[in-house]
């Protein structure tokens, strides 16, 4: 299982969905361009995404390895996935968004195929 936020350190009442942590326990966690976040890279996205975006309640999951977007539940939106391009100016780092982490999944998969072509 890979290395992710304990449940002391995600916001109350917050757990990780089922999909993901089924996808993260088979292993799928490079679908290049997109990692899964894990470990100590997990926890300095997580701290500085809180610092960039104090006015956002995001918890990160994946960043992409092309550039700077990251993959987020967005609390205040009913857990959607969202991608914040990280870095960008407040306001500005909105650049997508997905009903569920399954819309997001199908989406990552489109990138890798894009990616290796």
């Amino acid at each position: 299982m890979a290395n992710l936020l304990s449940p002391e350190c995600l916001p109350g009442g917050f757990t990780y969905p089922r999909e993901f942590v089924r996808v993260v326990e088979l292993g799928l966690t490079d679908l290049e361009p997109w990692l899964v976040l894990e470990g100590e890279g997990l926890m300095e996205r997580y701290a500085g995404l809180r610092k960039r975006y104090p006015g956002r309640n995001v918890i990160p999951f994946a960043r992409r390895i092309d550039n700077d977007d990251i993959a987020c539940w967005d609390l205040d939106r009913d857990a959607r996935v969202v991608i914040v391009h990280d870095f960008a100016s407040p306001g500005w780092e909105r650049q997508g968004e997905f009903e569920s982490f399954y819309d997001w999944l199908r989406r990552a998969v489109e990138d890798l195929i894009e990616y290796d072509t």
